[in-house]
C-alpha cells in the first residue's frame, strides 16, 4: 500500500495519524517530489468510475490559477495525467492506493470500509 501526502497538509497528517493508530503500514511518498505514476493514476481513476475530476485537488491554488474547473470536462485522460504527473500539487490528497482499492482525500468512514477497521 502506498500513500502520497503533502507534509503541510493537515488532512494528510490526519490520515497518517489514523493509519499509525491502527498499526496499518503504508509506504509514504511526498506528492510534490514524486507524484503518482501514470499506472497509479489509471488505477485510481478506475476506483472512481472514470471521473477525472476526483483525482484533482479542486481546492488548491494551482487548480484555480490554471482554470481547470472549466477545462477538465473537455480534457482527455492523457492530458489530465500529464498535468497530474507534472505537478503533484494538482493531485487530490492524501492519495492512497492498495490492492483492490484506491482512496483520495480522507473520509474516515471510507478508509475504515476499505481497510477493514
Amino acid at each position: 500500500m502506498r500513500v502520497y501526502v503533502y507534509d503541510k497538509c493537515s488532512t494528510c497528517r490526519k490520515a497518517l495519524d489514523w493509519l499509525e493508530q491502527r498499526g496499518i503500514e503504508a509506504e509514504v511518498r511526498p506528492i510534490r517530489k514524486t507524484p503518482p505514476t501514470r499506472k497509479e493514476l489509471e488505477a485510481m481513476l478506475g476506483h472512481h468510475d472514470g471521473e477525472l475530476r476526483r483525482l484533482f485537488n479542486t481546492s488548491g491554488m494551482d487548480y484555480r490559477a490554471m482554470g481547470l474547473k472549466d477545462r477538465i470536462p473537455a480534457m482527455s485522460k492523457a492530458e489530465a495525467f500529464e498535468l497530474l504527473r507534472g505537478n503533484g500539487m494538482l493531485v487530490k490528497r492524501p492519495f492512497l492506493l492498495g490492492d483492490g482499492f484506491g482512496l483520495v482525500g480522507f473520509r474516515e468512514k471510507e478508509w475504515e470500509a476499505a481497510l477493514g477497521d
